[in-house]
């Protein structure tokens, strides 16, 4: 027969002390989000399907350049908070790390991707 304290029983079962944290930085990116996605959407829907050169001009704007950026930045941020959560739910042990890792990675990846190609078009 096991003899287990009422500590020993609930070791590992408390909070994690960082749900609070997460919620907050998926609230204030989804704030931003709901802002920058129709602005978005007016600024690259009046530009689509035009030629190239128009492309370019449109983007070296700071208005429409600055739209587009800080939409690539928050939405890949709040993507890899949102993965981040899932992953810490529904995984254990070693696969949690790596599989947190690896969306963060990809989603700064992606970020540094979007705005290398951004800034390309816009100069």
């Amino acid at each position: 027969m096991r003899y287990l304290t009422d500590r020993k029983r609930a070791e590992g079962l408390g909070s994690a002390k960082s749900g609070t944290l997460h919620h907050w930085h998926m609230m204030v990116s989804a704030v931003g989000l709901a802002i920058l996605i129709p602005l978005f959407i007016f600024t690259f829907g009046g530009i689509l399907g035009a030629p190239y050169e128009e492309v370019v001009a449109y983007y070296s704007r700071p208005f429409p350049a600055l739209v587009a950026g800080l939409t690539i930045l928050i939405g890949l941020y709040h993507f890899k908070n949102g993965a981040q959560i899932a992953i810490e739910d529904y995984t254990h042990g070693i696969v949690r790390k790596l599989s947190i890792i690896a969306v963060t990675c990809f989603s700064y990846g992606l970020m540094a991707t979007g705005l290398y190609a951004l800034i390309r078009l816009a100069l």
